[in-house]
């Protein structure tokens, strides 16, 4: 079995299958309020922090002015929450599984999202899976979102493990680059986009889901 001591999980269209439910959600405001808004667009911030998408919501939509972005910005979360709550966010396929095994064998595990603490906790709660993670680190520990490699750096050093003998998974272009950067292995499991070539050398492996993550392991 490879060597893995620590596993680094991404959150969002990783573990969890929000990344349509926020795009639906921020559609369906955005329809309420004649903003201009489409799938392309909000693919374009996939993996980024909510301030980084804030920042580009102003720029794109300046000619409605400040207050008409907050609104618009302030009613996609509202609505993205009361679904949150609702606990209708369910796990992807093989989480459960995967999380068994590396109990199985004692292998550490820690969230490194972009997503705010609330909202992490708030799902990870809902599922019942909070405490089989040793650990968080969200938005408000960094001051570089992905692509930068803080947030993975600093999950690294929480885990106190090698580089090399972590591994991270992640759905998003901007989390795999990041990845990258920190030096860390990382295999892709791809949500609402299919890896470029350009994404797909940065990584370890793709796969169809995280159920042939503990084969993985066993090779």
């Amino acid at each position: 079995m490879k060597t893995i001591d620590g596993v680094i999980f991404d959150m969002d269209g990783l573990l969890f299958d929000t990344e349509l439910i926020y795009y639906q959600s921020t559609q369906k405001i955005a329809d309420a309020m004649n903003f201009p808004y489409s799938k392309e667009l909000y693919l374009e911030f996939l993996g980024v922090s909510d301030e980084e998408v804030q920042e580009n919501y102003h720029r794109i939509y300046k000619d409605f002015g400040k207050a008409k972005v907050d609104e618009f910005i302030q009613r996609s979360y509202e609505d993205t929450y009361q679904v949150f709550e609702s606990g209708a966010v369910p796990l992807k396929d093989g989480v459960l599984e995967l999380l068994d095994f590396l109990d199985q064998q004692e292998i550490p595990r820690i969230v490194a999202s972009s997503n705010v603490r609330p909202a992490i906790e708030l799902l990870l709660d809902g599922a019942g899976i909070k405490e089989r993670f040793s650990g968080i680190v969200s938005a408000e520990d960094v001051t570089r979102a992905k692509p930068d490699p803080e947030i993975f750096q600093k999950a690294l050093a929480y885990l106190g493990t090698k580089a090399d003998n972590t591994l991270i998974f992640e759905d998003s272009f901007h989390g795999v680059t990041a990845a990258d950067a920190a030096g860390i292995p990382v295999i892709m499991v791809p949500d609402l986009l299919a890896p470029t070539e350009e994404i797909k050398g940065k990584t370890l492996e793709i796969f169809e889901s995280l159920n042939q993550a503990p084969d993985y392991f066993k090779k």
